[in-house]
């Protein structure tokens, strides 16, 4: 008797990508950039988005999709405070979002009208980066407090970004951290990496990240305009 092999995770990861592209088709039939916000728990990924919001929101409409583990709403909560739509996703103890979580979360939402798009993936350095979702661009958020050995640890993740944010720079003076050491890992990886270090809690180097999104999103409009793709995850 022969035994047969069956490709499981094969075969969910290619049923996630095509749904990931029709989930990029209407993104990209709305005109909205989608963005997936990743990270380790307590890297600043909501602190980011409310920065984000309260800054650009009078030149861009923003909505997040927010992916938490468990059934709570309190990042969700903030992001509604800070005067965005937003939808919570729970994932039921799954360790990422997936293509099918952030299709359910846009029959919640009005996509029409939308500039930007972010998904709060759930706090974790390794499985979200399997998963696509059919936003179009990858950030991960990393913070000082980490340490400088995360690229070197998770290249997986750090390989598929358009974008790295360095947040809690406003620590640097009182946590060991190599910032060169930091750099030579996220090079090796991914050379010419778009790199934002920035502080949500005191505001330094925020202006940059906002400019970067801004174009970013312009971007991508114009070329939804004209019938050309924004690149992306």
């Amino acid at each position: 008797m022969t035994t047969q092999r069956i490709p499981v995770v094969e075969k969910i990861l290619s049923a996630n990508d095509r749904l990931a592209e029709q989930n990029r088709a209407r993104l990209d039939a709305a005109r909205v950039l989608g963005i997936n916000l990743l990270a380790s728990p307590g890297a600043g990924k909501t602190s980011l988005i409310v920065r984000t919001i309260q800054a650009l929101s009078p030149q861009l409409k923003i909505a997040v999709i927010e992916g938490d583990t468990a059934p709570v709403t309190i990042d969700a909560d903030k992001v509604s405070a800070a005067g965005a739509a937003a939808v919570q996703v729970n994932t039921g103890g799954e360790c990422h979002l997936d293509a099918v979580m952030v299709a359910n979360a846009f029959n919640a939402l009005t996509l029409d009208g939308l500039d930007l798009l972010i998904v709060e993936n759930v706090g974790n350095l390794i499985c979200p980066a399997a998963f696509a979702l059919g936003t179009h661009l990858n950030v991960l958020v990393a913070s000082v407090p980490e340490g400088a050995d995360k690229p070197y640890k998770y290249p997986g993740i750090y390989r598929g970004l358009d974008a790295l944010i360095l947040n809690k720079i406003d620590l640097l003076p009182y946590v060991d951290f190599d910032l060169d050491y930091f750099r030579r890992g996220v090079e090796i990886l991914n050379p010419g990496l778009s790199f934002f270090p920035l502080s949500c809690r005191t505001g330094e180097g925020v202006e940059a990240w906002m400019e970067w999104l801004q174009k970013q999103a312009a971007h991508h409009r114009f070329s939804a305009d004209g019938s050309a793709s924004t690149v992306g995850k």
